[in-house]
């Protein structure tokens, strides 16, 4: 039976890693396609490739989200928390894809994670919580804006004096490695998470010990992130790449690279899962402001926060009633 389970948990583990390659396609390349650096079909297969590689580079987040978020009790019940919260975490991944909002497929799973736990009456590692993801999810988009806004700042100052079109098109360029960057960080970070949650199956199962990720589970998360993500996410492409600003190629470079640098910071310095797409949102926002405050449409900027803060506590929701609904069945 618990087998049967682990099995089960794998399947869905790997059909979030799919939803979140969708979902967060347009983390990586939304500011390219927008502003014609790359056709679509070319970024999606970039995204693809760069997320594949991106997800063999580490294993300290997988670590974080594996043992550092909830201690789910063993046997049965300990997989059904964490099946309710991977359930949990893709009904919230694909309601805010069909509005086009582009919210954290990061914290729905954390979310989920501590919404399941909770159900069961389990044990959530709050300092975790709060160490590893509510403060960098403070940061992160605060660091991405105000970086993103001095490189911009930094761009137009050296520029200044530049043949417009030339300099467009010399960062039309620039942006195919600031997007492969970009989505390289998205792999690095995102398919972490659900090693780490399959790591989590495997010991709560009995099926492994200790929390590093065996090469299997490493290949299977890199194949549905790719996969998901060349699927594409037109809706929230369109929101990233249009809807906040109109970007231009020097404000997409910007926005792209400080984004990844604060992806490889987090993720090699504090092992911390933070969303690749608020970061990449904030540094649109950043790059946007340096035009005038009035390009940047706060309107849409506002929805996407109410979504940004809706996510824990939405996918904690989702994943404690998945949980009630299934405890008497599988439990």
């Amino acid at each position: 039976m618990e087998l049967a389970v682990i099995v089960v948990v794998i399947v869905a583990a790997l059909a979030f890693d799919y939803t979140n390659g969708f979902h967060d396609a347009a983390n990586a390349i939304a500011t390219s396609v927008a502003t014609r650096a790359l056709a679509p079909r070319t970024a999606l297969l970039m995204a693809a490739v760069m997320n594949l590689v991106g997800a063999f580079l580490g294993t300290e987040v997988a670590s974080t989200v594996g043992s550092g978020i909830i201690a789910a009790p063993e046997g049965i019940s300990g997989l059904v928390v964490v099946l309710a919260a991977i359930l949990g975490a893709i009904a919230w991944n694909l309601v805010t894809w069909w509005f086009g909002l582009p919210s954290s497929s990061s914290h729905a799973l954390i979310g989920g994670l501590v919404g399941a736990a909770l159900a069961a009456a389990g044990t959530v590692q709050w300092h975790g919580v709060l160490d590893k993801v509510i403060i960098p999810m403070v940061l992160s988009p605060v660091v991405g804006f105000v970086l993103a806004g001095l490189l911009m700042t930094g761009i137009l100052w050296m520029f200044r004096h530049g043949r417009t079109r030339r300099v467009t098109t010399g960062f039309r360029h620039a942006q195919t490695v600031s997007a492969a960057a970009m989505a390289l960080g998205h792999g690095l970070q995102d398919a972490q998470k659900t090693m780490g949650v399959i790591v989590l199956a495997l010991v709560v199962g009995g099926y492994h010990q200790g929390f590093d990720v065996p090469w299997w589970v490493v290949l299977l998360s890199a194949g549905a992130l790719s996969l998901g993500t060349y699927s594409g996410g037109w809706r929230i492409m369109r929101t990233l790449g249009r809807r906040i600003i109109d970007l231009d190629p020097p404000r997409g470079f910007a926005a792209e690279t400080t984004a990844s640098a604060v992806l490889y910071t987090t993720a090699f310095a504090f092992s911390a899962p933070i969303s690749t797409t608020q970061t990449i949102t904030a540094s649109i926002l950043g790059v946007g402001a340096t035009r005038r405050l009035s390009a940047v449409r706060w309107g849409v900027a506002g929805n996407i926060a109410v979504a940004w803060v809706l996510t824990l506590p939405a996918a904690a929701a989702v994943a404690a009633l998945a949980f009630w609904l299934l405890h008497p069945i599988l439990g």
